[in-house]
């Protein structure tokens, strides 16, 4: 099977950033048990990357062992504006397609701001991911486990306070070794720099 960079560098970010750090206590237990479908879209424009999502989220509607999507997209929405746009589009198809309630869309960019926050804060990295990705999230696994979790309104705030404490520089190194770690001979495939 080839090698994917792509994909190899989200998997990488997942494992050592969102597990690693415990941003969501829930992610390591269905990347162990391999229900985490990673996809690297090759759309080139914001339709064709709707139609990728529609046919994931039937997808996730046809097949339970499947637990969640990770939809990277390295070739749209480069610009976060765009990204962030699209998010209505987003919203706009589960309500088409009648999944309001059983999917839910997480959002992840390279280059992720939060209101009221500068470019270069830290915080900003409990959302930025290597490549522009959508997450399909099942409603009713996040309930479950959000009923089982104590103080799950603290896991933003405490994500928010870790990357404080580690400092957006450190934060960035530890993004970079994601993607230059799967990079072969000097290539770069991370889309855009990192802030």
């Amino acid at each position: 099977m080839q090698e994917n960079k792509v994909i190899d560098s989200v998997r990488r970010w997942v494992e050592s950033v969102v597990i690693g750090l415990n941003l969501c206590p829930f992610a390591k237990r269905e990347l162990v048990t391999d229900r985490v479908r990673f996809v690297e879209s090759s759309s080139t424009t914001q339709e064709q990357l709707l139609l990728e999502l529609h046919g994931e989220l039937e997808r996730l509607c046809a097949d339970a062992s499947v637990e969640t999507t990770l939809l990277i997209h390295p070739h749209v929405l480069q610009s976060f504006e765009d990204y962030n746009h699209f998010l209505n589009c987003t919203d706009d198809l589960l309500a088409e397609m009648e999944l309001e309630g059983i999917f839910q869309i997480a959002s992840f960019h390279p280059d992720y701001q939060f209101a009221d926050t500068q470019t270069e804060d830290a915080e900003n990295y409990t959302n930025r991911s290597p490549y522009p990705l959508l997450h399909i999230l099942r409603e009713d696994s996040l309930e479950e486990a959000i009923a089982t979790y104590p103080d799950v309104d603290q896991i933003p705030v405490r994500n928010i306070e870790l990357m404080n404490s580690m400092g957006a520089q450190k934060m960035r190194s530890l993004f970079l070794s994601c993607v230059e770690s799967t990079s072969g001979q000097g290539e770069s495939f991370h889309p855009t720099p990192l802030s």
